[in-house]
């Protein structure tokens, strides 16, 4: 055997090397398993079979974790394509930014906490500026128009992980739970909710959205028409 194939045969079953974004790789995994409360040092350490101080050669503090698991987060959402219309540019931002955000359940009372944004935070954000500013946007629509939007997908973003049930048979199973113990006439508009509406076959807490971010964005055209005419 030679020299090569000697430290590869002692290399192999080893954990590679500790590198900062192997750090913040480990990071983002195990919050992504146990939440950011819970995350620790020596838990990282754990997963990533090292041991905690040797984390500190490569971060310099549980914030500057933090820093790159949002910044790593920032980086999963697709960015508005350029060569679409705002719209259709900012909906494929929308739905991919809700995705990464259900991948990420932690992530959403984050992403707009830190102080030190690293270059895919700020690639993002000067992109999303830049669709709006494209097609016309004044710099105060701009402005409305990426707080309502984020509000709102930062938003159903927190409800939607926070639901106990969404859809199927947990759904249904959690409504007829709650009917059973409400008095239909005494709260009569949420019993007719629930039995058609949630409990009708197909129903999705998660279809919300489509309509959520049309309805959005429909009063963000309407705002951009009204400007353009003014």
């Amino acid at each position: 055997m030679n020299t090569a194939e000697s430290e590869s045969t002692a290399n192999r079953g080893r954990p590679s090397r500790l590198t900062a974004e192997r750090v913040i790789d480990g990071a983002v995994a195990l919050a992504d398993q146990i939440g950011t409360d819970a995350l620790t040092i020596r838990k990282l350490a754990d997963a990533l079979d090292v041991k905690p101080m040797t984390i500190y050669h490569h971060v310099a503090n549980k914030d500057s974790i933090v820093d790159g698991m949002v910044d790593l987060v920032f980086s999963e959402i697709q960015l508005p394509p350029t060569h679409e219309p705002w719209r259709e540019a900012i909906l494929v931002r929308c739905r991919s930014m809700r995705e990464v955000l259900a991948r990420h359940r932690w992530a959403a009372p984050l992403m707009e906490t830190r102080t030190s944004p690293g270059p895919a935070t700020l690639r993002h954000h000067d992109a999303v500026l830049g669709c709006f500013r494209t097609a016309g946007f004044s710099l105060e629509l701009t402005g409305h128009a990426y707080a309502i939007i984020d509000a709102f997908l930062y938003g159903f973003a927190l409800q939607e992980s926070t639901l106990p049930a969404t859809a199927g048979d947990d759904i249904a199973g959690l409504a007829v739970s709650i009917v059973e113990q409400m008095p239909a006439d005494r709260y009569p508009h949420l019993a007719e909710f629930t039995a058609c509406r949630v409990l009708q076959p197909g129903y999705d807490f998660g279809h919300e959205f489509d309509v959520g971010i049309d309805l959005v964005l429909d009063g963000l055209a309407h705002a951009a028409e009204a400007e353009g005419a003014a």
